[in-house]
């Protein structure tokens, strides 16, 4: 096993402040900007993307591209949100995965937030002392979201790739009652392994979080971003399907514009779960972000249509679903490691132990991919280590690529 002294650190020198690391993206596109990215962004092939592609796809709805703002739209918006645009997401979740059920989402069940990042921010500033399980590798912002908020205990759960980067629900329930957890944070599909909870799998996850009392916060932001199925049927996955009811279920969701309707820089999520977790999520906001963009929340409204949705799905499907058998391909030609192929999201989980020296170690791939004007991001940073507090990391050899960009 490697230790974690690979990853780059920071200090700070000025009292009062601690060292505040880069996020996995954050910290190679700042290394690729040092190089000069921005002078040259066209040259550069960005496989270290954490946003898809924004520009028209074949089949897919015309993108917005204008907005018009009257003088009442540059107000504050409320914390949680307009309430037209809550109500929409509700609706969209009970016509696409609650049809004929008793219990549905209303607008008091959905808080809006800027952005994915400050959604789950929101939850944990409104968590109390618990024990929180995380699974490794995972989504890298996790890390510092689970060092700051000291409220609760981050446990980690190792996933490998000999178990296909999957738990079995036996397990998982022995690491609900076995560690004492009262809540899970997990993204579906996996970033940046590209592996999905899905059908009876899913709702045996539902099934325990009901019946252990655990709350699971289900990360969907790429739960448009399916393969395997015919692109034509868009598939999309969420843990509303399998919910009973919706106040009382300790299942809480995660979602927004920048993954499923490709719009990152409108700052639009939201978080869906019990009335009694959106009012207290909802309170944090007050005094954590202020709320979320007032004018692009009624633009959003129109594109939470059901059928909007649906096309948007399918022409991702299509055109990722391509970029994807396109990558994973081209890796293992070049002698990546591609060990589970990804059944989700945009990313593709490669480990460089079969490379030569030094490009066997997902750092120094890093660093010489940025004298190609190539970015990838080393899969250390999916380790996910909460205040460094293990010793020794396990994705020295790995990196994350990104099929996110277009296909050019």
């Amino acid at each position: 096993m490697s230790t974690t002294a690979n990853r780059p650190t920071t200090t700070s020198e000025i009292p009062g402040f601690r060292p505040v690391p880069r996020t996995g993206v954050i910290y190679v596109m700042h290394r690729a900007e040092e190089l000069g990215l921005n002078r040259d962004r066209e040259q550069w092939s960005n496989l270290g993307q954490g946003a898809p592609e924004c520009g028209r796809l074949d089949g897919a709805p015309p993108r917005r591209e204008q907005l018009l703002i009257p003088p009442t739209r540059q107000e504050y918006g409320p914390i949680g949100g307009i309430r037209e645009l809550r109500h929409k997401v509700a609706e969209f979740y009970n016509e696409t995965y609650r049809q004929g059920r008793s219990s549905l989402y209303t607008a008091d069940n959905v808080s809006i937030a800027p952005g994915g990042r400050a959604a789950m921010t929101r939850l944990a500033a409104a968590m109390g002392e618990v024990n929180m399980g995380h699974f490794i590798p995972d989504y890298t912002a996790y890390e510092e979201l689970l060092t700051t908020f000291k409220g609760f205990v981050p446990i980690p759960i190792l996933l490998s790739a000999r178990a296909g980067y999957k738990v079995s629900l036996e397990e998982l329930e022995r690491e609900v009652i076995g560690r004492g957890l009262s809540a899970m944070l997990c993204s579906n599909p996996c970033n940046p392994t590209g592996q999905l909870v899905q059908g009876e799998d899913l709702d045996n996850w539902v099934t325990l979080a009901r019946e252990t009392r655990c709350t699971f916060i289900l990360d969907e932001f790429y739960s448009h971003y399916v393969y395997g199925t015919d692109p034509a049927q868009a598939h999309m996955v969420s843990s509303a399907r399998y919910i009973d009811d919706v106040n009382n279920d300790p299942v809480i969701i995660v979602d927004g514009l920048t993954k499923n309707w490709r719009y990152p820089g409108w700052r639009i999520s939201w978080i869906l779960g019990p009335k009694e977790v959106i009012a207290q999520a909802t309170s944090a906001g007050s005094y954590l972000d202020g709320g979320p963009n007032h004018p692009f929340q009624h633009e959003a409204v129109s594109l939470l249509d059901r059928d909007f949705a649906i096309e948007e799905t399918v022409a991702i499907q299509t055109e990722f679903g391509a970029k994807r058998e396109y990558m994973v391909a081209r890796l293992r030609s070049m002698g990546v490691g591609v060990e589970v192929e990804p059944q989700g999201a945009f990313y593709v989980w490669g480990n460089l132990s079969g490379l030569p020296s030094p490009l066997d170690d997902g750092m120094a791939f890093f660093e010489e991919g940025l004298e190609e004007k190539v970015i990838t991001v080393p899969g250390t940073f999916f380790d996910v280590n909460p205040g460094q507090r293990r010793a020794h990391g396990r994705y020295q050899n790995y990196a994350r690529f990104s099929f996110g960009p277009a296909l050019s």
